[in-house]
């Protein structure tokens, strides 16, 4: 393993992990009707704790592959969207919008996981877990958002 990949990966993580601490659910989000199965607070932290390290280290592999371009073009492209939903959904309280981005996310994060699986097996299904979880982010917010249709703008 390349460390010094790892950590540039890693640090790429924490940009978007640091618009969670800059735009946090607070009290609009706690006003929200949500669905039953909505996940506890402390999983979140936990578990984009364990997406993100997941994530460097699948770059870190395909970093280190031939014909990684395209696969490492996506994991920026994903990156993005990823620090981008948070702003728009608890920043600006956007539920709409916020799905809207989700759903490029989700589709980013599945040709992410695809081409990572062309250049490096392991890397393709070290990305699984982050598709499931932006499937019940995407789930999730949805949900808010058809339950919420008067907070939706």
């Amino acid at each position: 393993m390349d460390w010094t990949l790892f950590a540039i990966f890693f640090a790429s993580c924490g940009a978007a992990a640091a618009t969670g601490a800059m735009f946090q659910p607070g009290a609009w989000y706690e006003s929200l009707n949500k669905p039953r199965w909505t996940p506890p607070d402390w999983v979140f932290p936990v578990t984009w704790t364990t997406l993100y390290i997941l994530m460097s280290w699948a770059a870190t592999r395909v970093a280190m592959g031939y014909g990684n371009d395209t696969a490492l073009a996506l994991w920026g492209l994903q990156i993005g969207l990823n620090t981008l939903w948070t702003p728009v959904f608890f920043g600006l309280n956007r539920m709409r919008a916020a799905f809207v981005v989700i759903v490029f996310l989700w589709i980013a994060v599945a040709l992410t996981l695809l081409a990572f699986w062309s250049v490096d097996p392991l890397a393709g299904i070290l990305f699984v877990p982050y598709l499931v979880w932006v499937t019940i982010a995407g789930a999730l917010n949805w949900s808010v958002w058809r339950m919420n249709p008067d907070e939706a703008r």
